[in-house]
C-alpha cells in the first residue's frame, strides 16, 4: 500500500468548530479524504460564523449564524460541548471532559479567546463579545441600556460602538493608547478614522486607562467616572492554546502555535490553522499571526492538501485580508504593511471614500480601502503578482490601480 493510500485511510481529529475547523473538515472531503473526520467543539451550538455576532445577531436581525454545512451528509462526526483539556502526543490522544479521544492526524483549529480586564470577572454588566452566548446575553442589555461604555478602540470596539449607536445607546469608547487602532495602523492613517466616532455621535476618549469597573460605572485612572448601563471589553484576543502546555507543541511568545510553511507543528502528524497558529511568510519575510476570517477560510485548504499528500505538498503564504463595517463605512485591508518604505494616499481622507497604499521597492505590499472596493480587489491582485508600480499613478485616485504598473 502506498504512503498516500495509507494516509487517506487514517482518521483526522480537528480541535475547534469555528470557521477554520469546519472548513478543514469540508476541505478534506472536497479533496477526496475518505477516512474518519471528527470535529470537536467546546460550545454546545451548531458551528457558526463569528462576524455577524457584532452586527446582525447583536441587533436582533438574525438569531444565529450557523454554517450551511451538511455534516452528516459529508460524514463529518460532530462532538459539540466537548472541551479539550490536554494533548498527550506519545499516546496520540486528546483529553476531554468526556474522556480521551484518539487521533491519527490532528488539526489544531482552536481559535482565540478575548483578553479580559483584570478584576472585572464576575462584575455585573461587563461583557465580552466572542461567542453566540455572549451576543445572546448582550442583546437585551443593549436594547435596555441608555448608555454603553466600550473599552478598546480597535476593530471590534468600533463595530460594537456602531451597533450600540444603531440601537439608540449613548456610547463612550475608552482607549488606553493615544489613538484608535494603535496596534494595527500608522497614526497618520488612523487620524481621519477617529473622526468617525464623533460623526456617529459616539464619545471617544483616548489616552484613558481603566482603573476599575463597578456595577453601573467605569472608573478611569485620572479620576473620571463614566456611567454605564453596559460595558463591553474589546481589547484584543490571544490564541486559545493554554491547554497545550507540556504537550511538546512549540508556541511563540504570543501564545500561537508556531506552524511551518505547510502549517505543520513541531509534532509529527499535527497541523495548526486559523487564529491559534502563526506561519512564516516568504512574501513578507516575517512570521504572521492573522486573527481574521479569510485566514480561517484559506488555511484549511492547504492543511487538507498536506494531510492527503502525507508530505509537504502546499505552501501557505497568503495575502492577508479582512474587512470591517463601522460607522456606515466598509473598510477593507489586504497585505501586510510592516517593512513598507512608501505610503501613498488615494483620495481625500475627509471624503467618504479613500485608500492608502503601502509600497516596498516600488511594489504594492498592502492596501487599506475605505468605500473603494475596486481598489481593494485590484490591489490584492497586484500584491500577489509583486508588480512594480508607478508611484505617481498610484497616488491618483482617478487612475485604476490595475493601470498603475510601471512602463
Amino acid at each position: 500500500m502506498s504512503e498516500q493510500t495509507e494516509q487517506t485511510q487514517s482518521g483526522v481529529v480537528i480541535v475547534g468548530a469555528g470557521m477554520a475547523g469546519v472548513q478543514t473538515a469540508v476541505a478534506l472531503r472536497e479533496q477526496g479524504f475518505t477516512g474518519p473526520v471528527t470535529l470537536l467543539g467546546a460550545e454546545p451550538h451548531q458551528p457558526y460564523d463569528r462576524p455577524p455576532l457584532s452586527k446582525a445577531v447583536l441587533l436582533g436581525k438574525a438569531e444565529d449564524s450557523a454554517f450551511d454545512v451538511d455534516f452528516e451528509g459529508l460524514g463529518i462526526g460532530l462532538r459539540l460541548g466537548t472541551e479539550v483539556t490536554a494533548l498527550r502526543a506519545a499516546d496520540r490522544e486528546l483529553d476531554t471532559g468526556a474522556g480521551p479521544v484518539p487521533y491519527d492526524t490532528l488539526v489544531l483549529a482552536a481559535g482565540a479567546v478575548p483578553l479580559t480586564l483584570p478584576g472585572t470577572e464576575g462584575v455585573p454588566g461587563v461583557h465580552l463579545l466572542r461567542t453566540l452566548d455572549d451576543a445572546a446575553r448582550l442583546r437585551p442589555v443593549l436594547a435596555a441600556a441608555d448608555r454603553a461604555v466600550v473599552v478598546g478602540a480597535g476593530w471590534i470596539g468600533a463595530e460594537f460602538a456602531t451597533a450600540a449607536r444603531e440601537a439608540g445607546c449613548a456610547v463612550t469608547v475608552v482607549e488606553a493608547a493615544d489613538r484608535v487602532l494603535a496596534g494595527a495602523l500608522p497614526a497618520e492613517v488612523t487620524a481621519p478614522m477617529a473622526r468617525w466616532y464623533e460623526e456617529a455621535g459616539a464619545e471617544l476618549l483616548t489616552g484613558a486607562r481603566v482603573a476599575g469597573i463597578e456595577e453601573g460605572r467605569v472608573l478611569l485612572a485620572d479620576g473620571r467616572v463614566l456611567p454605564a448601563g453596559a460595558v463591553v471589553v474589546g481589547i484584543g484576543a490571544r490564541p486559545a492554546t493554554g491547554w497545550l502546555a507540556g504537550s511538546g507543541i512549540a508556541l511563540g511568545p504570543d501564545g500561537s502555535v508556531t506552524a511551518d510553511a505547510h502549517l505543520r507543528t513541531s509534532l509529527p502528524g499535527v497541523y495548526a490553522v486559523g487564529d491559534c497558529a502563526s506561519f512564516p511568510s516568504a512574501r513578507y519575510g516575517a512570521r504572521l499571526l492573522v486573527h481574521h476570517w479569510d485566514n480561517a477560510l484559506q488555511g484549511p485548504r492547504a492543511v487538507a492538501a498536506n494531510v492527503l499528500a502525507g508530505e509537504p505538498a502546499q505552501v501557505y503564504d497568503p495575502v492577508p485580508y479582512f474587512w470591517s463595517e463601522q460607522f456606515g463605512r466598509f473598510v477593507q485591508y489586504a497585505g501586510h504593511h510592516g517593512g513598507a518604505d512608501t505610503l501613498l494616499w488615494r483620495g481625500d481622507p475627509a471624503a467618504p471614500a479613500w485608500s492608502v497604499c503601502w509600497l516596498r521597492d516600488g511594489a504594492l505590499v498592502a492596501i487599506l480601502a475605505v468605500g473603494r472596493p475596486r481598489d481593494l480587489a485590484q490591489g490584492r491582485k497586484l500584491i500577489e503578482s509583486g508588480t512594480v508600480l508607478d508611484a505617481d499613478r498610484v497616488a491618483d485616485p482617478a487612475v485604476p490601480l490595475k493601470s498603475t504598473a510601471r512602463r
